[in-house]
């Protein structure tokens, strides 16, 4: 980059790119991927700055692993010093580090505290999808019209999964168990990520990291405890099935890694492109999507497409490809979007 350590339009973008890191590891949303690539495009230096940024965030991971009650010593890859340390890491890692300090502060603060958040509710709107971060820093995904009640207590994490869907990805606090309970099915869970789905006959657990346990409503083993259905443990890359049913047995069974993907198609995710064709793009696109994106012109089919974007950001490929194609985006109705040569 051509710039000097005082030149304010290099420091400007270095403290932009930091905050674009912070926003990239919670997760953007449509409105914030796109204001990233207008970013992106403003300045050569943008680019640059973010990919340092990036690696120097990366040498932090070993922070992440490390928790008090692991044990008195320090983890000795956190305090390790790396045989080559380039001289602008040096303030971002001091940064980083600080900031990451002063939030596992507050989180133990958090944890501590005496007074419990009050019950709180979040819902997705019909067709579409809603991402939340819990008080305890967990993270709730909801599928289209799926609504979550949440209620945390000082001894464990409550959350109601009232209707539809929803993957959780839980803070690890073995003090503190995380719960789901749907339609009086309870998911136990320490620190994992699994999805729950309900419908009017059964409740469905997908896990995707760790394990939970499983147990069927109290009542329904209420009347004869010896009969009482099992509670199994459920394991990454299995998914339980709980009738709502007396006396029914948790079935559980091993998924493919296609079932897998097909079951967590919903979830829209950073889908990267490398000089892909328009045509499979568009197909990748409207299989994640209920608004379809329709070619009009065949010979722009073949066109590459060279990008990183979240699968529910249709406005924002739409605006991409309009100026990386020469295309047009013409709306019909509520579900379908055309793309044609534009005149």
């Amino acid at each position: 980059m051509n710039s000097t350590p005082s030149d304010p339009a290099d420091q400007r973008a270095r403290r932009e790119a930091a905050a674009w890191l912070t926003k990239h590891d919670r997760g953007l949303t449509a409105a914030e991927q796109d204001e990233f690539f207008q970013w992106l495009a403003a300045d050569p230096r943008h680019g640059a700055w973010f990919a340092r940024h990036r690696e120097g965030w990366t040498r932090l991971d070993a922070i992440a692993d490390w928790r008090p009650e692991h044990g008195t010593e320090p983890n000795p890859d956190v305090l390790a010093k790396p045989a080559v340390r380039p001289r602008w890491l040096r303030p971002a890692i001091l940064t980083a580090m600080a900031a990451t300090l002063a939030l596992a502060g507050g989180a133990l603060w958090q944890r501590t505290a005496a007074t419990p958040p009050a019950t709180t509710v979040a819902r997705a709107e019909i067709g579409g999808y809603e991402r939340r971060v819990l008080d305890d820093g967990s993270v709730a995904e909801l599928n289209r019209d799926a609504e979550i009640e949440v209620n945390y207590t000082a001894g464990e994490r409550r959350v109601v999964l009232r209707r539809g869907e929803a993957h959780f990805t839980v803070e690890k606090n073995p003090a503190r168990p995380f719960v789901v309970h749907a339609r009086g099915v309870a998911v136990r869970a320490v620190g994992t990520a699994f999805n729950v789905r309900l419908d009017s006959s059964s409740v469905e657990v997908l896990v995707t990291e760790g394990k939970v346990q499983v147990a069927p409503p109290p009542a329904l083993a209420a009347a004869s405890p010896a009969a009482a259905p099992a509670s199994p443990l459920v394991a990454a890359g299995e998914r339980a099935t709980v009738p709502l049913a007396a006396h029914a047995t948790p079935h559980v069974v091993r998924t493919t890694a296609a079932e897998l993907a097909r079951l967590r198609a919903w979830q829209p995710q950073l889908l990267d492109f490398a000089s892909t064709p328009l045509a499979d793009v568009l197909a990748e696109l409207n299989r994640r999507n209920r608004v379809q994106l329709v070619l009009a012109d065949p010979s722009r089919a073949r066109v590459p497409i060279v990008a990183s974007i979240r699968s529910d950001n249709l406005e924002g490929f739409v605006s991409l490809v309009a100026s990386a194609a020469g295309l047009q985006a013409e709306h019909r109705g509520d579900y379908e979007i055309v793309l044609r040569a534009a005149k």
